[in-house]
């Protein structure tokens, strides 16, 4: 029979289509449909949907920390099954012409033992058709084995790359990092050249993020160690302090925290167009006045100038507009949280605490000059 044999060469040519673009391409994929944007479609709305039950937000987040791994191999399972699937038909129409034909649950037996190499023999082709494609079936196997195990460390380096940088982030901006946090925390003799140098860094890292994003949207769904950290979280903070900087403080990093910003929001604006976010407004403005208020006090405090105009709060403003749609919109998507521009009240930062201190009640009073040095 024809017609199992075509049906089953276009499967296996949509799944290694599939596999490539996801794995070997390093660009972004804007073909309508893919197998496993599908299947991302389809799993993760009901995983994230049974996340919002979920009311402990420490379950919730390890609940929803499975989810990366676990759906990287559920596509390898998907793709495998396919390939066995398709595999099957092509044996089963090639029987139609053997003198012996066998049912197509055997012929996707004997495509299952030979793609997974098992060698068992009780189901042997007899035709040359079925001989050819047993050969090819098994040389594909040994493909999509390499094809997995080169795929895992990649997914795995650019996790560990992005999640250096959130780490970073903690003693140097808080934990949620915040804007304000972070520009508090880079005032004095040398300050300013801390910011400059952390803006220039994560101009890098933001770059990095995007790139490896695109390449590998999966590893978006891969969360950070600490329950108030995330990659996104990261790109609010150093967005809201970048837009405080070109609009509404006087200083010397203003021309860094344009590139910074540029990059940022390029970030995020790509990624929401690959995770097909559209962007829609904050469902509560992240800086009322009162807020607003706070920061400019806090800053003030720290010893920055404050430029409190119309022109730049209208500037500011503008900033704003510019990438928070987008972080709304990714948020929502991925089901993150994103940090306030100025805590309700202080926060221990994540350095600061161990799961012994936590147990046993003891912290030691450490101060802000010696985060740096000391062993946590």
């Amino acid at each position: 029979m024809i017609l199992p044999i075509v049906l089953g060469l276009m499967l296996v040519l949509v799944v290694l289509w599939d596999a490539f673009e996801t794995v070997v391409l390093p660009r972004r994929v804007t073909r309508r449909f893919r197998l496993a944007r599908a299947f991302y479609r389809s799993i993760w709305p009901p995983w994230r949907a049974t996340a919002r039950v979920i009311k402990n937000l420490k379950l919730r987040e390890t609940f929803l920390s499975f989810f990366g791994p676990l759906s990287l191999l559920l596509l390898f399972v998907l793709w495998a099954a396919l390939l066995v699937l398709a595999f099957g038909l092509m044996y089963y129409g090639a029987a139609a012409y053997d003198a012996k034909p066998f049912p197509f649950w055997t012929a996707a037996y004997m495509s299952g033992t030979t793609f997974f190499t098992l060698g068992l023999g009780d189901v042997t082709p007899h035709t040359n058709v079925e001989r050819v494609l047993a050969v090819c079936e098994c040389g594909l196997g040994f493909g999509f084995l390499a094809l997995v195990l080169s795929y895992l460390p990649v997914i795995y380096q650019a996790f560990s790359r992005r999640e250096v940088n959130v780490v970073l982030l903690d003693a140097r901006a808080g934990s949620p990092p915040t804007a304000t946090e972070l520009l508090r925390r880079h005032t004095g003799s040398q300050g300013m050249d801390a910011l400059q140098v952390l803006l220039r860094d994560w101009e890098r890292a933001a770059a990095e993020i995007l790139e490896s994003h695109i390449s590998y949207p999966v590893v978006s769904y891969f969360r950070s160690q600490h329950n108030n950290e995330s990659w996104l979280a990261s790109l609010a903070a150093l967005l809201d302090a970048s837009a405080l900087l070109i609009s509404s403080v006087d200083n010397a990093c203003a021309r860094q925290a344009r590139l910074t910003f540029a990059m940022c929001r390029h970030t995020v604006v790509d990624l929401a167009q690959v995770f097909h976010a559209p962007p829609h407004e904050m469902r509560a403005d992240r800086l009322p006045p009162q807020e607003r208020a706070r920061l400019h006090k806090a800053l003030e405090q720290a010893g920055f100038q404050i430029l409190d105009t119309p022109a730049a709060q209208s500037k500011f403003d503008t900033l704003r507009s510019m990438y928070e749609p987008y972080l709304q919109a990714l948020a929502d998507s991925l089901y993150l949280e994103l940090p306030p521009w100025i805590l309700a009240k202080e926060i221990t930062d994540n350095w600061k605490t161990s799961a012994w201190g936590r147990i046993t009640g003891y912290t030691t009073p450490i101060r802000e000059e010696d985060a740096a040095t000391d062993d946590h």
